[in-house]
């Protein structure tokens, strides 16, 4: 989980994540950075996903847990 959380952090352009958060909750999180999501888990988990699903997660945390699942 440590790699997926410095990836999400370097495309939210923040220093650390806190996984209790929603993406929502942080100020960088828009369309270019979901964007960036999506691709970076087509090309490093082959796992593909709509916008809206990464702004439902309850959590960074879940979101995780199930990219890496």
């Amino acid at each position: 989980m440590k790699e997926l959380l410095g990836q999400l952090a370097e495309i939210l352009e923040v220093e650390d994540i806190d996984i209790t958060k929603k993406f929502t909750d942080y100020d960088e999180f828009d369309s270019l950075a979901a964007l960036t999501i999506l691709a970076m888990l087509d090309s490093d988990y082959n796992k593909t996903m709509k916008t809206s699903t990464i702004r439902e997660y309850e959590s960074i945390e879940a979101f995780c847990k199930d990219v890496l699942a």
